[in-house]
């Protein structure tokens, strides 16, 4: 049996040119990049070439890019600095941020180091950024906004730069997680008010194991971990080699073929929509799905039956792979914060489809027809 996988918020397929590119990092370009003989001033090289390259894609300084672990570690990292070296005081999230963001507002909130509060989310998805605008408006202290660029779960797209421009006017500090968007999405840093952004290399044929965080050069921060001084006293610990080889080469690719791969999976999405409004009655999709809204995710609301109560569980036994919440989660099954803040409805069964340039129409049939057998 083939699998369908369906579940490309979560993760995606490793690239084969990004692993061409990774591997001479694995066998003959072993030097540790802190060395000063040639094998660790080649690995430097490689390094520094993936960092400019990054910088350049994203329109933001060398300087400004700093290489982590993935998505999570640049929110955390992004978060803590913004209370600890920049005296924020109290953090303006939403109920829908990824888990790595409210986990971590939750922490620092509970030890009495900050506090927090949610923005109002519309009935469509989208933060009311009126409502930013009178919380910030009515606060004294410094604040921490942080947004999420496209939410995981139902894809819906932030105006970034209004949200930072309102940041700007309150002199807020603004952290914006962009793991979902880039390389997905032209992002202009230079052009976007924001202090902070993240990126996973995984979300767009990359290596797991590999993000950045984008710190802007008009703030100082102090290192999250300690040690040998390396990413520029910032992040000690020798570097993920070819993590960083790879997120670049997977950022270059992506850029270059964002058009073609882009409306080639917009298509893939529409197509969906149509099918399952055609085969499946009482379907109904959440967020702003056919607006402002991630061309990769399709977050769909089945109506719950005896059958499509296990219809993840059912579509695996099919060999398709997608999500009822973030991937992150999935293990939990607690369902969806997102969909729990946007409408709670116990008689519908939402699910996640995820694409990605390697999914086909003939999938999306295949998927369809056994969504209908299951409901």
């Amino acid at each position: 049996m083939s699998r369908i996988y369906f579940d490309n918020a979560a993760t995606t397929a490793l690239d084969k040119e990004v692993l061409e590119a990774m591997l001479p990092y694995m066998t003959t370009h072993f030097g540790n990049p802190s060395s000063i003989y040639s094998y660790g001033r080649e690995s430097r090289l490689a390094v520094e070439n993936a960092r400019k390259t990054v910088a350049r894609i994203l329109n933001a300084n060398p300087g400004e890019i700093f290489f982590t672990s993935g998505g999570t570690e640049s929110d955390n990292m992004a978060i803590r600095s913004a209370i600890h070296d920049l005296g924020c005081r109290h953090i303006i999230t939403s109920p829908i941020e990824h888990h790595a963001v409210l986990h971590a507002v939750e922490h620092y909130d509970h030890d009495d180091v900050v506090t927090s509060s949610f923005v109002k989310i519309l009935p469509d998805g989208h933060v009311d950024l009126n409502d930013l605008e009178e919380q910030l408006a009515g606060r004294s202290e410094r604040c921490l906004v942080s947004l999420l660029h496209a939410n995981n779960e139902i894809g819906n797209l932030l105006d970034m730069y209004t949200a930072g421009e309102i940041c700007k006017k309150y002199h807020a500090i603004f952290h914006s997680d962009t793991v979902q968007t880039v390389g997905h999405y032209k992002i202009d840093l230079r052009s976007k008010p924001v202090h902070f952004a993240a990126g996973a290399g995984h979300k767009f044929h990359g290596p797991k194991g590999t993000g950045i965080l984008y710190i802007n050069d008009n703030i100082k921060v102090r290192p999250m971990i300690y040690g040998g001084g390396q990413e520029r006293n910032m992040r000690a610990g020798t570097e993920n080699l070819y993590g960083i080889v790879g997120f670049a080469k997977a950022l270059e690719l992506a850029d270059a073929n964002m058009e073609k791969d882009s409306a080639y999976i917009q298509s893939l999405k529409t197509y969906m929509i149509e099918q399952l409004r055609k085969h499946i009655k009482g379907v109904q999709f959440n967020g702003d799905y056919a607006g402002k809204s991630l061309y990769t995710v399709l977050n769909v609301s089945f109506p719950k039956t005896e059958k499509s109560e296990m219809i993840l569980f059912n579509l695996d036994m099919e060999g398709i792979c997608v999500s009822g919440g973030s991937a992150c989660s999935s293990g939990a099954d607690v369902g969806s914060h997102v969909i729990w803040a946007l409408n709670n409805n116990p008689n519908l069964v939402p699910v996640r489809f995820s694409f990605s340039k390697y999914n086909t129409k003939e999938e999306v049939d295949v998927v369809v027809g056994k969504l209908k057998e299951l409901i």
